[in-house]
């Protein structure tokens, strides 16, 4: 397992699916964590589920003052701050006919803006203990369109770009930002009402590694960008989707 001995992270969307899973796996790594979501009940329950080592924090991360808040929490609890994990999104579905442009700026304020805000709002406290690691979770939609997904898709290509400025403008400060890209994923935001009717479990079959991506196989890619073993990768890209976009066989 990566070692986050002595870290401290800050992983927003943390109250269930892969957000629950990143700070369970940062937390058994060894890393302090500081949970960050708007669902607060579920949220404390994960937290409290963690032990001395975890602590929940309401942050809606269109939010500025919810930012800071969170980064202050993380360093009156914990003393500094040296991972982002820029989680939190939403995955709207509906064709663009029927997205209307303020559901399509929604998904673009918490996919895309609320990763920027969260950027901005670290910077300092990374700074202050001698670097960092940012990792934003964009997707592979980040990559190619699917339909009924104009918003969400919008959102994750513009996070790639997003990742590359910060990488460039935070690098002299000792701070990595790096992007991850999960295929399908088995959460509840897969588990929507919206995907009933598609037989998801055949499209998977057909994949190099015939499955659905579990939270856990992100996770494991997300804790080697926040730990020192990927101390050269910054500015990146990381597909972790079964060989999804690899082609077509």
């Amino acid at each position: 397992m990566t070692n986050l001995d002595g870290k401290v992270a800050l992983i927003t969307g943390a109250a269930r699916g892969m957000g629950e899973s990143h700070a369970r796996h940062f937390v058994a790594s060894g890393a302090k964590v500081v949970l960050g979501d708007v669902l607060d009940e579920p949220g404390r329950a994960v937290a409290d589920s963690l032990g001395e080592h975890a602590y929940y924090v309401h942050l809606d991360v269109t939010s500025e003052a919810a930012w800071d808040a969170a980064v202050a929490v993380a360093i009156s609890r914990f003393g500094r701050l040296d991972v982002l994990v820029n989680n939190a999104g939403v995955q709207p579905i509906s064709p663009m006919a029927d997205t209307s442009a303020d559901d399509f700026r929604h998904c673009l304020d918490i996919n895309t803006v609320g990763q920027f805000i969260g950027i901005k709002a670290v910077t300092a406290a990374m700074t202050e203990a001698g670097g960092g690691s940012i990792v934003n979770i964009s997707s592979t939609n980040g990559f190619v369109g699917a339909p009924g997904m104009s918003a969400y898709t919008a959102s994750k290509f513009a996070i790639r770009g997003l990742t590359r400025c910060a990488a460039l403008e935070l690098g002299h400060a000792g701070i990595r930002v790096n992007s991850v890209h999960p295929g399908g994923v088995d959460t509840a935001m897969t588990r929507d009402p919206e995907w009933e009717g598609q037989d998801q479990s055949a499209f998977f079959a057909t994949l190099p590694v015939p499955r659905i991506g579990q939270p856990a196989d992100i996770s494991r890619m997300v804790a080697w960008l926040a730990s020192d073993e990927s101390a050269y990768a910054s500015g990146a890209e990381f597909l972790v989707d079964g060989g999804l976009l690899a082609g077509r066989y």
